[in-house]
């Protein structure tokens, strides 16, 4: 899928430049072209990719800090900026638009359902979001801008991928080799994902294309991602067995979301060389989703990869019902009550997380 990145935000500007490190690293050349976005002048200075400063008469290149409201505002009154810095970064074979940022922050959580709703009003190709919800340890307001950033983004989006920062953390790192890793995380799973369709190595014998991933994702609402890889043996027959249980690993441990078990739809992605993947397995694994997740629109398929191992993409979409991300949504409510607002009107007065707008 030929995509084109938008990083909003410290976190934003950070992932969506190591997604696009991984795709020029593994060759599939899915990534279209990226901009990085920001209020602050010093997040954008060390990335490598195109870079916009907005809100200087504001903020004067120093951020918003934690006001998505004020990030919101100032991607509302330079809305034309930015749409006019896309020249060159969606191009003709662009087919779907990704706004990446934290949920958290001020620039990410504020700018990203503006610029998504925009970006809908202009372009007729799926417009993405690839949210990161911020951990448990990171403080009541970004838990509080989170909730009602998320929201709002789902509704100007065609569908958000989601990734909860508690998921893919590593005990006894530290905050910035955590916020590393799980961006390195985040690059070589969309990237994979991004890869269907694309110049990949060999001919399977169902290869996932980039329409597979869009009409699953157009179940729309909030979608999580997971993987898990294993040792494949030279013979496919001996792969079967593989196949299942790396698909199992992937839906109950490495997803993006933890506890994703419900969905409307999904897409399970059985990446390695052809000659190793076993077709018997790989509809055993999506006749497993299929079933673990209640939803009669699973897809499957192979993405040819040279690597000795199998490795299995679970992409679920429709899974608002999640457990985890109930529980996400109560907490940014409770956190909302000790977060002091200069305009009361802004808290949350109801026991439903209003809009960011």
């Amino acid at each position: 899928m030929k995509a084109a990145l938008i990083g909003l935000g410290q976190a934003g500007g950070k992932v969506a430049t190591a997604i696009r490190d991984a795709d020029q690293k593994a060759g599939y050349g899915a990534i279209r072209g990226v901009l990085a976005v920001n209020t602050a002048r010093t997040d954008i200075e060390p990335l490598d990719v195109e870079t916009m400063l907005i809100g200087q008469e504001r903020v004067e290149g120093h951020g918003v800090g934690a006001d998505n409201e004020l990030g919101a505002s100032i991607m509302q009154g330079d809305i034309g900026e930015v749409m006019g810095g896309l020249d060159g970064i969606v191009d003709p074979s662009t087919e779907a638009i990704f706004v990446v940022a934290g949920l958290g922050g001020g620039t990410g959580s504020g700018g990203a359902p503006v610029l998504a709703r925009e970006l809908r009003r202009v372009y007729e190709m799926p417009v993405y979001g690839l949210g990161i919800l911020p951990g448990r340890n990171e403080g009541a307001i970004y838990q509080a801008n989170a909730g009602r950033s998320l929201k709002t983004f789902v509704r100007e989006t065609d569908s958000v991928l989601l990734v909860d920062n508690d998921a893919w953390h590593a005990s006894g790192e530290s905050v910035e080799e955590s916020f590393q890793s799980i961006n390195a995380t985040i690059a070589r799973r969309i990237g994979l994902v991004l890869a269907a369709g694309e110049n990949v190595e060999g001919v399977g014998e169902s290869v996932v294309d980039s329409s597979e991933v869009i009409n699953t994702l157009r179940a729309g609402g909030m979608a999580a991602i997971g993987y898990a890889s294993a040792e494949a043996s030279p013979d496919p027959g001996e792969n079967i067995n593989v196949v299942t249980s790396t698909t199992r690993k992937a839906l109950i441990t490495g997803m993006s979301v933890p506890q994703t078990a419900r969905a409307e739809a999904g897409l399970v992605i059985v990446a390695g060389e052809p000659d190793r993947i076993s077709r018997k397995g790989v509809e055993r694994a999506r006749r497993w989703v299929e079933e673990e997740t209640e939803s009669m629109q699973v897809r499957g398929g192979d993405l040819p990869l040279q690597s000795d191992r199998i490795g299995v993409i679970v992409v679920l979409a429709g899974i608002a019902r999640s457990p985890r991300i109930d529980a996400f949504m109560e907490r940014a409510k409770e956190a909302n009550e000790t977060v002091e607002r200069e305009d009361p009107a802004a808290a949350f007065d109801t026991e439903e997380l209003d809009g960011l707008f």
